[in-house]
């Protein structure tokens, strides 16, 4: 068998040897890093104008319509509440006022620390009093220390267990009219409405 000759490729004229290709024929790693930058720089790129896009986009353009559309809502929730607000006043207005039913007394933002909290917790509670007589109103007003001394002790007496059961509210409001009918020696007060009510 014949022996292979092995070829040497040529020197060039000016003496430097030329790169040498692996068997697969890949450029030398020289090449390689300035490629793999060149390839980078279109991702470097998206990466950081993504970003600054969705801002500019945000801020110039869907903003300005949130906003245009929030100040609509809040001008339309408005108009439409306003005439609202003087029907609730005139239904219920609080004792004292010139339209308010003779049959009714109010209790505005009555607080009494509840029983076994050792003062850490609190009632605050506004109810509306009424009753089939008409001069519920009047008969209140003249024993009113008196019968805010019972709600005082009716509310004090209660305890967080006694506030946390189904239908504690039922419960109040039957108490305090059991209280209040005693307390004037007849039955004037007939119901019991909250219209804050809160513990602490």
């Amino acid at each position: 068998m014949p022996a292979k000759s092995e070829t040497t490729p040529p020197i060039p004229p000016n003496g430097t040897t030329p790169p040498i290709e692996n068997s697969a024929g890949a450029k030398p790693a020289r090449k390689f890093l300035p490629d793999l930058v060149a390839s980078l720089i279109p991702v470097a790129i998206v990466l950081i104008a993504t970003p600054i896009l969705t801002w500019a986009v945000a801020e110039f353009f869907l903003m300005p319509r949130l906003e245009k559309r929030l100040a609509a809502a809040v001008a339309g929730v408005d108009s439409s509440a306003k005439p609202a607000a003087p029907a609730e006043t005139a239904a219920e207005p609080k004792a004292g006022e010139p339209g308010a039913a003779a049959n009714t007394y109010a209790f505005d933002n009555v607080v009494v620390n509840l029983a076994g909290t050792m003062g850490t917790r609190y009632l605050k509670a506004s109810f509306l009093v009424t009753g089939s007589d008409a001069g519920l109103r009047a008969v209140f007003e003249t024993n009113k220390a008196k019968l805010t001394d019972v709600t005082l002790n009716v509310l004090s007496s209660l305890s967080l267990p006694d506030l946390e059961e189904a239908g504690a509210k039922n419960l109040i409001r039957e108490k305090l009219v059991v209280a209040y009918n005693q307390a004037l020696g007849k039955r004037i007060a007939e119901q019991v409405y909250f219209a804050d009510f809160v513990v602490q």
